[in-house]
């Protein structure tokens, strides 16, 4: 069985969504260079609907791939279905990642959140905290 799955590999030589947004409504960035992936995630959102989204992503192929498949599976959806995305969901579209990259699919769901909690904060919208993860205070990376 190979490491990667056919989906993977797609998304890793050929990223959907890669670059800036310029003036974005939400921008959203986790990770750090200790653990080796960082992601940022741009929205573009128009009547709570994302119209467009674009990454950067440094770090391995999972994490492209991840952040790729993560920006196709909220892309014209609604703000509230774009929260509801989950890491388990971005691995499972991209038919499963090995064990040990697993973080790859957390940071693509944690970039999204970050990016609706900025959006929601620049346009003075109240939301509940603990819908958010505090990236400042998570061991995932330590």
């Amino acid at each position: 069985m190979a490491l990667y799955s056919e989906k993977v590999m797609d998304h890793f030589m050929h990223p959907r969504n890669v670059g800036i947004i310029e003036n974005p409504d939400g921008v959203g960035e986790v990770g750090n260079a200790k653990c080796g992936d960082i992601m940022k995630i741009y929205l573009k959102i128009e009547n709570e609907t994302i119209v467009d989204v674009k990454f950067e992503t440094f770090g391995c192929g999972s994490a492209i791939a991840s952040s790729s498949m993560a920006t196709e599976m909220i892309k014209g959806k609604s703000i509230h279905e774009a929260m509801d995305l989950t890491n388990k969901a971005v691995a499972e579209a991209l038919d499963g990642l090995p064990a040990h990259k697993l973080h790859c699919s957390v940071l693509a769901e944690e970039a999204i959140k970050n990016a609706l909690k900025d959006y929601y904060d620049r346009n003075g919208l109240p939301y509940d905290a603990k819908d958010f993860p505090d990236c400042e205070h998570c061991d995932h990376c330590q």
